[in-house]
């Protein structure tokens, strides 16, 4: 995949939220790093059963997903999916690039499929495609409580005074922000806001958490004891 030449940013006011669900821990990364450069909101799960979780309780504006995925198969995911009338546009990719291949992911359910190795600009342009079909209207602030955080210009503020995050903290604020009514683990924080692609100790999450709520609340990042943390209602 080559991520130079790809400068056309979505002229949407809304932020598009994408899901991309890849097992290769740097391609993932490396997608998630260029789709987020070109203004997209981008979650990224790395196996099929948190991918179909993830695709049933996120609400996002189209799912990025691998054939071959631990635990279970992409096409198993889309038809599921699609058993359960969640229409989220799905984009498959896969090495596999047989007409039959093909013509599966796309009787399974899936709106489009791109081969590897496949072009940056190309995947741009379908994804263009599929996400300004009836595209829904977002929310470009997030709020909490009586915190705002602004994803186009990364401004953070608590009722009403700026406050200044380091970018940790920030994409850690920003991931709980989307994913206001669940608990989050450790791990799911560690693939998402941390580099998938590095050892990265767990002990960081509890050191980062407490870093944050010194800046916006000690009571706004509640602890689930063996489960991980939640947004405060």
């Amino acid at each position: 995949m080559n991520l130079s030449g790809a400068s056309v940013r979505h002229d949407s006011l809304y932020a598009v939220r994408l899901l991309v669900v890849e097992d290769e821990l740097r391609l993932g990364a490396a997608l998630r790093r260029g789709l987020t450069a070109e203004g997209f909101l981008v979650d990224v799960a790395t196996d099929g059963p948190s991918g179909l979780a993830s695709a049933r309780h996120g609400d996002y504006d189209a799912v990025v997903l691998d054939v071959m995925l631990p635990g279970m198969s992409g096409y198993d995911v889309v038809r599921t999916l699609r058993t359960e009338a969640n229409w989220v546009p799905v984009l498959m990719l896969s090495a596999k690039d047989g007409e039959y291949d093909q013509a599966d992911g796309l009787d399974y359910g899936a709106d489009d499929y791109l081969t590897k190795p496949f072009s940056f600009v190309v995947l741009l342009a379908r994804l263009r495609s599929l996400t300004r079909r009836n595209l829904p209207a977002r929310p470009s602030i997030l709020t909490a409580r009586d915190i705002t955080l602004n994803p186009a210009t990364h401004e953070v503020e608590l009722a009403g005074a700026p406050v200044a995050l380091t970018p940790r903290e920030y994409a850690l604020l920003e991931y709980f922000l989307r994913h206001p009514d669940r608990v989050v683990s450790k791990i799911e924080l560690l693939d998402n806001v941390w580099d998938a692609a590095q050892d990265t100790d767990p002990n960081a999450v509890e050191v980062y958490i407490g870093y944050l709520r010194r800046k916006v609340g000690r009571d706004v990042l509640l602890t689930v004891r063996g489960a991980g943390y939640r947004l405060s209602p």
